[in-house]
């Protein structure tokens, strides 16, 4: 890939069936010369995010949970959020997206050491990561070469959706064609 991926979607093929990756859907927070960081938004935990980040956890965006964000790193977390009516809280930073700029305008890294804001005033959405999926560089294009991801535009409704379990399927569809048909590809294909 020759441009930043900074803010795409990256999405797991049906024949990529690792654990950590099987039909995810990971969002691409940072693309540099270094390698490529992202979070995986269809993960979500059983564990409330109050119990994590009690001073953030009246924001969360529901499910109100916190999500695997990917396999490294999983004793640390990584905070995303849109900025809201009042504008960003203090401590956020936008990414540097290169998708289309009005699908992701207002979405940014939240520092969840500075103080909360109060709710429904500074952020429209926000989600808690636990740890995060991380390409050294060229790992990430030579498994795009290999079929392994299929690379596509975000829209900020899939960074803060309600409904993580179907987003696989979801994002696939609305991209037509042959990856559409995707979408209903069976979770077990020998039952088919």
């Amino acid at each position: 890939m020759d441009q930043p991926m900074t803010g795409r979607l990256l999405v797991a093929a049906p024949l990529l069936q690792e654990d950590s990756f099987r039909r995810s859907v990971v969002f691409v927070v940072d693309d540099t010369a270094d390698g490529t960081l992202g979070v995986i938004l269809n993960r979500p935990l059983g564990l409330p995010v109050t119990d994590v980040v009690v001073d953030w956890g009246a924001l969360a965006s529901e499910p109100a949970v916190m999500f695997s964000g990917g396999p490294v790193g999983v004793g640390s977390g990584i905070a995303l959020g849109a900025a809201g009516p009042d504008g960003p809280p203090p401590g956020w930073s936008p990414l540097e997206v290169s998708a289309p700029a009005s699908a992701l305008t207002g979405i940014g890294v939240v520092d969840l050491e500075g103080p909360a804001p109060i709710p429904g005033t500074a952020l429209g959405g926000f989600r808690v990561f636990a740890g995060y999926a991380g390409w050294s560089v060229g790992q990430l294009a030579e498994e795009i070469a290999d079929g392994a991801w299929y690379v596509v535009d975000a829209v900020a409704a899939d960074v803060f959706t309600t409904d993580p379990r179907g987003l696989w399927s979801r994002v696939l569809r609305r991209q037509g064609g042959d990856l559409s048909l995707l979408s209903t590809y069976p979770d077990d294909p020998t039952m088919n």
